[in-house]
């Protein structure tokens, strides 16, 4: 009885060790100091460096934000989905060394996402439940965490916080659906979509104006705009234009529903659960609800390609001028970048910077990417959640 109750578990545990082995990239060469990564389409004249894995003690990174030359914070999930398991890292590159250095700087946190540096020059992370902030402080000291928005709904399908920060101290948070389409538990879908209703609607985007007179406090915390199902990618441009890339729902179709670019504006509609696309009607809401209601996209993007980051690239590097996204689904796997007109819009389709990501025994696994950041040297930095890395895009030797 005792073998019989062991050998499963043992099993478990090897197909787990190895599920972790096939994750792994095998290295290719080198990239600078680095161990190279073999992706297939890279911007010229450049090469993907492996920075950090597993080996580092990452289990989930999500975002990534330099906080000082050759010092990156790292938002790592840990557990995906499973609450209080998420870390803040911090991950240190020596000069000429192969790897980076990690440690942990806060543990025990609710299914993090995100890591932003506001307006006040300090770092704020977002939980499932409540946004904190910390002063960047020297090397090897603890952080120290003050919440400046808590209560958070943090249940239903989507409870993961964005946050992004825009002119005029404003601050915009992702306030996702609790579910896929609006179903209830007996499968119906009614109008109006019940969690859109009420003073705190879900499904949205919310904003708050900080207020520098009074520590930066939260103030003014509302709606912003409504009918979007999980906006795990946001950005606020310097000129005040606020993108969202919607993660769709989920039709089991590889071809439909697309997913969106969103300009958002305050008190708009986006169609979620009633719409996708260019007002296409979804599934469960024929006839049901006018489409001509809702706010249309300013792009379709593919399906399932699950856009899970929005970054703008920083003056003076290659990527000035450009959106960039992280498409981290089933026909994502890539790095891509938008530009971005001079009315401060996106122009033109997205094209590709690291493509070429699917998986290849022997050589990579599946790319998943799910953050990126600029550094002060104007390299790309990218972080996946289900390989486990950070990888640095950077210039290849002569």
């Amino acid at each position: 009885m005792v073998l019989r109750i062991l050998a499963p578990l043992a099993l478990a545990a090897l197909l787990a060790a190895s599920a972790v082995h096939a994750r792994g990239y095998t290295p290719q060469e080198r990239c600078g100091p680095h161990e190279r990564v073999l992706i297939d389409t890279v911007p010229a004249g450049h090469c993907v460096a492996l920075i950090a894995d597993d080996a580092q003690g990452l289990e989930a990174p999500r975002r990534i934000l330099e906080v000082a030359p050759n010092r990156f914070w790292v938002i790592d999930m840990g557990a995906n989905w499973v609450p209080k398991r998420g870390r803040l890292l911090e991950l240190t590159l020596a000069p000429g060394a192969a790897r980076a250095s990690v440690r942990t700087l806060a543990d025990k946190l609710d299914r993090p996402l995100d890591l932003a540096l506001g307006p006040d020059g300090q770092v704020w992370v977002g939980e499932a439940d409540r946004l904190w902030r910390t002063p960047v402080l020297p090397a090897g000291q603890p952080v120290q965490r003050q919440v400046m928005l808590e209560g958070l709904p943090n249940v239903g399908a989507h409870p993961l916080k964005e946050i992004a920060f825009g002119p005029g101290n404003s601050l915009y948070v992702n306030m996702g659906s609790v579910t896929d389409a609006c179903r209830n538990d007996a499968q119906q879908q009614p109008v109006p979509c019940p969690e859109l209703g009420g003073a705190r609607p879900r499904g949205a985007v919310y904003r708050a104006r900080l207020d520098p007179q009074d520590g930066w406090k939260v103030k003014d915390f509302a709606p912003f705009a409504t009918g979007l199902r999980n906006s795990v990618a946001l950005v606020a441009l310097p000129s005040g234009t606020v993108l969202q890339a919607e993660n769709s729902i989920d039709y089991r179709d590889a071809g439909v529903p697309p997913e969106e670019l969103n300009q958002l504006q305050a008190g708009r509609h986006y169609g979620w659960p009633y719409c996708v696309g260019r007002g296409v009607a979804a599934r469960g809401y024929e006839k049901r609800y006018d489409c001509k209601q809702s706010t249309g996209p300013l792009q379709l993007w593919p399906a399932h390609a699950a856009p899970l980051h929005l970054l703008r690239g920083t003056d003076g590097s290659a990527y000035a001028k450009q959106l960039l996204t992280a498409w981290h689904g089933p026909r994502g796997h890539r790095v891509m970048q938008v530009p971005l007109g001079a009315s401060g819009l996106p122009t033109g389709e997205p094209r590709a910077v690291l493509d070429g990501w699917t998986a290849k025994a022997g050589v990579r696994p599946l790319g998943r990417p799910t953050g990126m950041a600029i550094d002060s040297a104007g390299q790309l930095w990218v972080v996946e959640d289900f390989n486990r890395t950070v990888l640095l895009v950077r210039k290849a030797a002569p």
